[in-house]
């Protein structure tokens, strides 16, 4: 592979054809957060409302994506990234009714941004994008050149964080490097974990006062204030933890558990 990864990013994927479908990328400062979690079972969510989801695995090289859906590939990306096989052949459907891209784990040529990596996911999502209604993202965890590439490619982003101050610390780091570097002024936030009902409010003002005072003024334009979305809250519930152990959604196991209505709350706001 290549090893030269300077290069111009895409064009945003706004100014892309309109008959594409919504590119959302999942991410957060720091691993641990539940951020894969939130993806599938978040999947899961707008597919029952009826939309085309496409969940692509986009930690390209410690992917477990797989583990959370108890799926076992044969073909992944990887795959189709050296020609081995068919784009098609690597799409799968999942538990819960939408559609997976899965990536292989512990591929070291994955674990940076070369010139050969980037054209090739941007080719896999160029060819994928017309055929759903919303594409989801879930990058790897911090804010390498792999992971910021992927969410570049992305119409909306969504920050996982929890309360535990490392990942807030990171979560504000992560977002940044996507306001000074991508010129974002807009980033949707979900509080997973939380321990009382307002709490992600709280975390949401925290943070929109820390970019305020210390972000916005570092921006291109720091006329357009900064807006961080409150997407929604998933409370600490015992009922994730063994839905992980099974290698269970949620959203398929226990429906009716307060984080699985957390993250139904989250699907409609991001569909309204």
């Amino acid at each position: 592979m290549s090893t030269d990864s300077a290069a111009t990013p895409p064009a945003p994927a706004a100014a892309r054809p309109a008959a594409r479908g919504r590119i959302i990328a999942v991410t957060s400062g720091k691993g641990g957060v539940g951020k894969t979690f939130v993806s599938a079972n978040l999947a899961a969510a707008l597919a029952r409302r009826g939309e085309r989801v496409l969940v692509l695995d986009a930690d390209l090289g410690l992917a477990n994506l797989d583990v959370v859906l108890n799926l076992f590939p044969k073909i992944t990306l990887h795959d189709v990234f050296t020609g081995k096989a068919q784009l098609e052949d690597a799409i799968l459907p999942a538990p819960g009714g939408f559609s997976v891209l899965l990536a292989g784990s512990g591929l070291v040529e994955y674990s940076r941004l070369t010139v050969e990596v980037r054209e090739k996911l941007l080719e896999v999502i160029d060819k994928v994008a017309p055929r759903y209604d919303r594409i989801i993202l879930d990058t790897g965890a911090g804010i390498s050149d792999v992971v910021l590439y992927a969410v570049s490619l992305a119409d909306d982003v969504l920050v996982v964080a929890t309360p535990e101050p490392t990942s807030l610390t990171d979560a504000y780091a992560t977002i940044k490097v996507l306001a000074t570097q991508q010129q974002r002024h807009a980033v949707r936030l979900v509080v997973n974990q939380t321990s009382r009902l307002g709490e992600g409010r709280v975390i949401r003002g925290q943070l929109q006062q820390v970019i305020d005072r210390y972000v916005t003024p570092q921006m291109q334009d720091p006329g357009v204030p900064f807006k961080l979305d409150l997407l929604g809250e998933i409370p600490t519930d015992t009922a994730v933890r063994e839905a992980v152990q099974k290698r269970r959604l949620l959203l398929e196991s226990l429906p009716g558990c307060p984080a699985a209505k957390g993250i139904s709350a989250v699907a409609d706001k991001l569909m309204s």
